[in-house]
């Protein structure tokens, strides 16, 4: 189960979320940034997340690619974002070169 506290630091909005972050929980995750952050790009600070699974991966990497940022970001989740990055990347040429 999973978490969210809202709070402030100077004029960027800090949601920290603790817990557990899995599949059946992104919709109301995502229910919750929207309503808490808005449109405006906001702070995720993952410092008590303990665990995440593929789909939350990705979750994760759109948020920050959308403007979040993730800060106190575990290295194993860092790296696991960092590496579906480049497999899409790598995925993404492989089609433009095939003509897809």
């Amino acid at each position: 189960m999973w978490k969210v506290q809202k709070m402030a630091d100077g004029e960027l909005i800090v949601l920290r979320v603790s817990g557990r972050i899995e599949a059946e929980h992104l919709a109301d995750l995502c229910q919750v940034f929207t309503a808490e952050a808005g449109n405006q790009n906001f702070i995720l600070d993952m410092k008590e997340v303990r665990l995440v699974d593929q789909n939350s991966i990705a979750f994760l990497s759109h948020w920050e690619a959308s403007g979040a940022e993730l800060r106190n970001c575990p290295a194993y989740i860092r790296e696991w974002i960092e590496r579906e990055r480049e497999t899409k990347e790598a995925t993404h040429l492989a089609e433009e070169a095939a003509g897809l």
